[in-house]
């Protein structure tokens, strides 16, 4: 056992799968229906189920692998975009391990097995809510800096006008590989669209990409969080919004963007040299 909170005390147990030739429509109604991120694949050999050569398939694969590209969802199956096999961790290694390995195979979602057998998983909101409530976990070596939130967010920020269509929103987050971007409107930034959005709003009900715009999808009004706010509060605002990306202010005007990856990664990076150690 490894110090630290255990993965398999954080991951979930009840795993949505579904089969191989499930289309990609279909896939998007599941995620919006369970209010999910990704789903697992069925593996395709002998006996099906879920093993390390199943597959998963999130919602920055729909984006990116098929709105973006302008595929039609519903003549589109998982198998086609999924990603195989799985990469899978040792649900009694900790929590530290699970995001070192997220973080250096750039993943959100990350399978939890014992004895070979797929048992759970974990995801990033799930690395932010242990480091959030560990009493003296990493998050307390950021209490007494000044300004945390300056230090974990990006001031370079993608932006659309909220007149644009979903497919250019999809085919900008495709090529700048982030996962919002801040909805511009009268020169005022009013929302947000992400690739929750797409999925849920767009590709789930089906609507015209090319003529749909991101003001139609997008959340609003903006929730954001004041430059000088801790990083706790920030981690909880994004759990009780279920939100990834933060905007954040400075005299009431958006300065940057915190994102739930890069809250993760700052919080973890203290305990990576033990980790390169141990693979």
């Amino acid at each position: 056992m490894h110090s630290g909170g255990t993965i398999g005390e954080f991951m979930h147990r009840c795993l949505e799968v579904i089969p191989p030739e499930t289309t990609i429509l279909e896939a998007a109604e599941r995620m919006k229906e369970k209010s999910l991120g990704s789903l697992l694949v069925e593996s395709t050999g002998a006996g099906g189920g879920v093993s390390r050569s199943s597959g998963i398939v999130t919602e920055t694969d729909l984006v990116r692998k098929v709105l973006a590209k302008e595929i039609d969802p519903s003549r589109t199956m998982v198998s086609q975009i999924m990603t195989s096999p799985l990469l899978t961790i040792a649900s009694d290694r900790s929590m530290l391990d699970a995001s070192h390995l997220m973080d250096s195979n750039t993943i959100r979602y990350l399978c939890a097995s014992e004895q070979d057998e797929i048992v759970g998983i974990i995801s990033m909101r799930d690395l932010a809510r242990y480091f959030v409530d560990s009493a003296g976990g990493p998050i307390h070596d950021l209490d007494n800096i000044y300004q945390p939130l300056s230090v974990l967010m990006h001031r370079t920020m993608g932006t659309i006008a909220s007149e644009r269509t979903i497919l250019e929103a999809a085919q900008m987050i495709a090529a700048k590989r982030i996962g919002s971007l801040l909805v511009i409107e009268a020169e005022e930034m009013v929302g947000i669209v992400t690739e929750t959005n797409m999925v849920r709003k767009g590709i789930a009900p089906h609507l015209p990409a090319d003529r749909t715009n991101v003001g139609s999808i997008m959340n609003y009004p903006l929730i954001q969080i004041d430059i000088n706010r801790t990083v706790r509060d920030a981690s909880r605002l994004m759990a009780e919004g279920r939100i990834r990306h933060l905007p954040v202010t400075e005299n009431n005007k958006v300065v940057g963007i915190l994102s739930l990856r890069d809250l993760v990664k700052m919080l973890s990076v203290r305990d990576k040299p033990r980790f390169l150690r141990q693979t």
